[in-house]
């Protein structure tokens, strides 16, 4: 129950409820795969490995076999729910029906929440193999790492986000034989990162790019990538946010903060329940209104090869 609902009583100098600031819903669902599911978990893609053709070199030879790999990989849901009352008492003393702003609220929330669970896809380990047994990670270090920091993968010193780090980034990609002409190529750029890049001359001047990058002040998109402006600190509001706060722990590094970047067939979405909303009487607590918000959800990567990971010290 909500104890600090006195605030918006009538002795008040307002009648609009404002929403503190917060990231407002999810920014990442529209950048990734999304599909609905059913059961207690979902094989989103049967993954089918490449093959090679064998050279013909004889007449009348035998039929050349190739054994075609074969995975799959899997998505689990992750039930989420918000919850607030309202008392009859409130509505009297209230000049508004905060019943639209309070759903509002939860529905934001829910969203945040769907964004941890796609970074958990994006970072954390995912389980593939018939039965979902099998566990795998990003490759982080030697051969065919996805990590891109001053060690691995180059980019330059080890500080924040800079132009060397998004070429590397960009070269992994190609390596992997991504289709980055028809596969879009999205990545978090927080205002740390933002602000890294504006200080360099290749990302925002003409005389290193055929078009002009700045929008109304903004970088909006560099070397392929279009970029999701969020924060990774669950704190950097001034409010504590578990969801991103889980997030935090996830992509932290030894210098700041894995950044993901990837491409949009590379991370999928499982919705088991979008996010719903309803709003019902609770006789139970002297038929207070109960506004409650719910969604069922989970993320995995489809390729380890179609993410990578950039180390900053941003903070």
């Amino acid at each position: 129950m909500s104890f600090q609902i006195t605030t918006a009583f009538v002795n008040q100098y307002t009648t609009n409820v404002q929403l503190l600031l917060q990231q407002m819903g999810s920014k990442l669902q529209a950048k990734v795969d999304v599909q609905t599911h059913q059961g207690e978990a979902a094989v989103p893609v049967e993954q089918v490995g490449a093959v090679q053709a064998i050279a013909i070199t004889t007449r009348h030879g035998d039929t050349p076999l190739v054994s075609t790999p074969q995975d799959r990989r899997w998505v689990y849901p992750q039930p989420y729910g918000w919850g607030d009352l309202i008392d009859q008492e409130d509505r009297v003393r209230m000049l508004i029906d905060p019943q639209s702003p309070y759903a509002r609220n939860g529905a934001m929330a829910m969203g945040r929440a769907m964004d941890y669970e796609i970074i958990k896809g994006i970072a954390g380990s995912n389980n593939t193999g018939h039965t979902g047994t099998t566990a795998v990670s990003i490759i982080t270090y030697g051969s065919g790492s996805q990590l891109v920091n001053a060690n691995t993968g180059g980019g330059g010193s080890n500080t924040g986000m800079n132009v060397d780090k998004l070429k590397a980034a960009n070269q992994i990609f190609r390596q992997g034989e991504v289709d980055v002409d028809m596969d879009p190529l999205y990545g978090i750029l927080t205002a740390q990162g933002h602000q890294a890049l504006l200080n360099e001359a290749q990302a925002i001047s003409l005389d290193y790019n055929d078009k002009p990058v700045l929008v109304n002040g903004k970088v909006l998109s560099f070397m392929g990538f279009e970029f999701c402006a969020m924060e990774v600190n669950g704190t950097s509001a001034g409010v504590v946010d578990p969801g991103k706060v889980q997030a935090q722990a996830l992509l932290a590094s030894s210098a700041g903060f894995y950044m993901p970047y990837w491409a949009k067939s590379g991370v999928h979405l499982g919705k088991w329940m979008d996010i719903q909303t309803k709003i019902d009487l609770r006789i139970d607590k002297r038929y207070a209104t109960q506004v409650y918000v719910s969604g069922m959800f989970g993320g995995t990567r489809l390729e380890e090869k179609k993410v990578v990971l950039i180390d900053t010290t941003e903070t």
